[in-house]
């Protein structure tokens, strides 16, 4: 399956049916009086977050979805048939944003969580309603409200505890193979990963959900590479997880130069935990590990811990330590919610 993480829809909401006008004409029956059933509702187009998709392909082949029009009313105090509603199945974690590719309408963040995109119009009275004592034979119906036609954007952002982040061949992909049951594509050439992975990771019998992106590059943050597009989806995550490649030239100036790219992107990405590793370490000895762990420490202030994702030598420290990031920030939310800030102003 293809992954698609934008698509733009277009939707229309059904109109409501007319109200009827009608008189009662029945052998036998003198004064009948007004009949006229009330027009049905029109159909609305709703948004519902599912669980097992992880993508928005099928928003490729379809992006046209119109919802029914209400059926009219009709004598006999018959109210007409209200049109069918019309469900975007989504992904957890999409938003969904108006035509400015900015507002956004809602975040659909859990599963089952609906959301009215396009309400379909009222169907309109008809002149049954408008009986009374001082007009007893009304000729007037209302028509039915119209429907709202509107364009949306689909942007999915996947909800994961833990995002990879690197230069290309930093050995994002070996790492996420050799810790879940995923299989990204692996090769020893940058950009092997086109799109974002996702694969569930285990250590002491506590699993969590690992994205792993596309290398960024210098630059990414004004459109180089392919890294930028998809940073938007380690924007949840609670712990970044940023590998270094051990055999690279410039340790210090590859760990700069994604910390550059954090900040130059916001959405908060800079601000968000990290574990940071110096991978491949397998290709190094002792000596030159001491150095290398040594010199970017001091170059950074980060503290750094070895690994090797081919190996899979330290990869369990490492995982710990991200269970770690991933437990504290858990309960960070938590007391937000039960603690709300002073500075907050009363609500009732």
């Amino acid at each position: 399956m293809k992954f698609l993480d934008l698509a733009k829809v277009y939707i229309r909401s059904g109109g409501g049916g007319a109200g009827c006008i009608s008189f009662r004409r029945e052998k036998y029956i003198e004064y009948g009086g007004p009949d006229g059933g009330d027009g049905g509702n029109g159909g609305s187009v709703i948004a519902e977050a599912v669980d097992g998709l992880n993508t928005l392909i099928d928003f490729r082949y379809q992006q046209h979805f119109f919802a029914k029009n209400g059926q009219h009313g009709m004598g006999s105090q018959r109210t007409g048939k209200s049109g069918d509603d019309i469900i975007l199945r989504l992904p957890v974690g999409t938003e969904i944003l108006d035509e400015d590719e900015e507002t956004v309408l809602v975040d659909m963040t859990e599963v089952g969580q609906r959301f009215v995109i396009a309400k379909g119009g009222n169907g309109g009275w008809g002149n049954l309603h408008f009986k009374s004592a001082t007009n007893q034979a009304p000729r007037r119906a209302n028509p039915g409200q119209e429907g709202i036609e509107r364009t949306i954007w689909l942007r999915l952002k996947l909800i994961a505890d833990v995002g990879l982040l690197g230069l290309p061949n930093a050995g994002k992909s070996t790492f996420l193979a050799a810790t879940s049951n995923a299989r990204p594509k692996i090769a020893d050439y940058p950009f092997t990963t086109l799109v974002p992975n996702l694969g569930v990771v285990g250590v002491d019998n506590v699993e969590f959900v690992v994205a792993d992106i596309p290398g960024l590059i210098d630059g990414a943050s004004e459109g180089r590479g392919l890294g930028v597009l998809f940073l938007g989806h380690v924007e949840r995550c609670a712990v970044l997880l940023h590998l270094i490649d051990g055999t690279s030239g410039d340790p210090v100036g590859d760990y700069r130069t994604i910390i550059q790219e954090l900040e130059a992107y916001g959405g908060g990405l800079a601000d968000k935990p990290r574990v940071t590793v110096l991978n491949k370490i397998d290709a190094l000895d002792a000596e030159e590990r001491a150095f290398l762990k040594e010199e970017i420490e001091n170059e950074t202030g980060v503290s750094l811990k070895l690994m090797s994702g081919a190996s899979t030598e330290g990869t369990q420290d490492v995982l710990r330590a991200l269970r770690s990031e991933i437990d504290d920030n858990r309960l960070r939310e938590k007391k937000a919610l039960e603690d709300p800030s002073e500075d907050e102003p009363w609500q009732p």
